[in-house]
């Protein structure tokens, strides 16, 4: 008859693992995580130097654009030159001497 609170069926496992085959279980997980680690630790790394490329590639294209707004304000000021009244004005010599 079966009792209250009682399991109705037994479970026998067919067969154990001894010390030497849990030892290489343990093992064997811990190289899997230490491979998944690395996996991660590359993917970093790997990151990191595409942001250094691209933050050094920013400062180039930075001191370029500076360059280029130095030079079109220096063009922008030949023309402004060119075109004021003052400039207008001016004759242009008939003949030019040079002393020595």
């Amino acid at each position: 008859m079966w009792r209250r609170n009682q399991n109705t069926v037994s479970f026998q496992a067919g067969k154990s693992l001894g010390p030497v085959a849990h030892t290489v279980l343990v093992a064997l997980m811990l190289a899997v995580l230490g491979l998944i680690y690395l996996t991660q630790i590359t993917k970093t790394s790997t990151y990191g130097y595409e942001i250094n490329e691209l933050e050094t590639k920013q400062e180039e294209l930075l001191t370029k654009k500076q360059d280029l707004e130095v030079e079109n304000a220096k063009l922008q000021a030949l023309e402004r030159v060119q075109q004021s009244d003052v400039a207008k004005a001016l004759d242009t010599p008939s003949t030019v001497e040079y002393t020595n």
